[in-house]
């Protein structure tokens, strides 16, 4: 191929053009779209429709036990659906785990916080590289409309006591919207009931594992970024969140991981 035939490649194709100077272009990562819900009828109705099925390789919905028609929603369109044995998120990400195609994972709400149009934005970090990639709340001019003035200091001061003991950079180091690479999830032991077991028995609940995901990947020095994700309003049911009791928890996960992991 001459030169000038070279350029008019490039034009069509970047990847081609990686290859004109010699680079490797960068390997796409298969994506599962991984959507958490819990009687969530009415944002599904309305968040779902928006998710384009080529952004992504799959899309699962790992549901909770919902009782409102968000399983049969499902269903009736198409979507791959496993309904949690166990309850609590992170039993719910554990047990779906053999179902997950993708080597990368996006987490994406479906009561309105997440905004769909983002997920090519996250996809198309994943294939630059990253481990994993956050949608901030807190980021440039994003901003959490779904905050109280208890979960927006919540928010700021478990991201700045990450930040500050495990060596973190984030903005929004507990958002569940997010892409991140599977091997994570084994290589940081999420999956490992002994790092969750103690705070959910001492402050009886049941937490999800992205507080931790977040601290552990920025213990370990991994290649992680952000992109601005506001979080509109919640649509229809009910929140999940129970502060005090997850708040707890998560701040004991920070302050034992200080000392006993590396």
């Amino acid at each position: 191929m001459d030169v000038s035939a070279a350029a008019s490649t490039a034009l069509l194709d970047p990847a081609a053009a990686a290859g004109v100077v010699g680079q490797a272009a960068p390997q796409r990562c298969r994506v599962t779209l991984l959507v958490p819900t819990l009687n969530e009828i009415d944002g599904m109705r309305v968040i779902m429709p928006r998710v384009d099925p080529r952004w992504v390789d799959q899309i699962l919905i790992l549901d909770g036990g919902s009782t409102d028609g968000t399983i049969e929603y499902a269903l009736a369109h198409g979507y791959q659906v496993h309904v949690q044995r166990e309850p609590g998120i992170r039993f719910g990400y554990r047990e779906v785990l053999p179902l997950i195609e993708g080597d990368v994972v996006l987490t994406f709400s479906p009561d309105g916080n997440s905004i769909p149009e983002l997920i090519p934005q996250l996809v198309a970090k994943m294939n630059e590289g990253y481990d994993m990639v956050i949608a901030s709340r807190y980021l440039g001019d994003a901003r959490s409309d779904d905050d109280d003035w208890i979960t927006a200091f919540g928010n700021w001061f478990f991201t700045k006591t990450i930040n500050w003991l495990h060596g973190g950079h984030y903005t929004d180091a507990m958002v569940i919207f997010r892409a991140y690479r599977k091997q994570l999830i084994h290589d940081l032991e999420l999956d490992q009931d002994r790092w969750h077991r103690t705070p959910e028995w001492l402050f009886r609940c049941r937490i999800s594992w992205e507080p931790l995901l977040s601290a552990r990947a920025a213990r370990r020095g991994l290649k992680v970024t952000e992109i601005p994700g506001s979080e509109p309003p919640r649509i229809g049911g009910q929140r999940k969140l129970r502060v005090l009791r997850w708040g707890a928890s998560y701040y004991f996960q920070f302050l034992r991981d200080l000392l006993c992991w590396r």
